[in-house]
């Protein structure tokens, strides 16, 4: 199932823990509308040619899961695994030399913010846009790495990070970008 919380008390008519449920129970769940939430190969199905993804690793041992997923469903759009879990971006290069990946910093940076990115070749890297700056912006574009911020949600700081030449904008107010 795709889902971005961790629990379904936000999203469904019900609450608890996603690691908790099978994927029956999380079928069962009503996301409003008497709809429910997609599964990967449902949501990669419905976005075909015309969008492309950005599809965040947020559980221990999904990568290779993942990457057979969109393998076997033949997606022709543009993708890129993203995740703050190196070791399933490391699953992801093993799996598909050939992969998109972002390397998600957390709000606080580690020592060295480009050791990680260089490591697994990631072409993206995603920051907290409380934690860009002009100078770690051109490192990042100085490696040929593009970077996407997220979340930014008000105008004034998504003009910020407009000026500063990020090369996207992540929201949860896309029509404000």
């Amino acid at each position: 199932m795709l889902l971005h919380d961790d629990t379904i008390d936000r999203t469904t008519n019900n609450s608890g823990h996603v690691s908790e449920m099978s994927l029956e129970q999380m079928q069962r769940l009503d996301a409003g509308n008497w709809q429910r939430g997609p599964t990967l190969e449902e949501a990669l199905d419905v976005a075909g040619r015309a969008v492309g993804m950005i599809l965040e690793l947020k559980v221990v041992g999904i990568g290779n899961e993942g990457c057979a997923i969109v393998k076997r469903t033949g997606f022709p759009g543009p993708l890129i695994y993203a995740s703050f879990l190196m070791p399933e971006l490391q699953r992801v290069r093993q799996t598909d030399p050939d992969a998109k990946m972002m390397v998600l910093q957390h709000r606080r940076l580690p020592p060295d913010p480009v050791a990680d990115v260089v490591a697994l070749d990631a072409s993206h890297v995603g920051l907290h846009f409380s934690t860009v700056t002009p100078m770690l912006l051109q490192t990042y574009h100085n490696l040929g790495r593009q970077v996407f911020v997220y979340t930014v949600n008000e105008p004034q700081d998504i003009q910020r990070m407009r000026n500063l030449g990020v090369d996207g904008i992540i929201s949860d107010f896309p029509d404000r970008i």
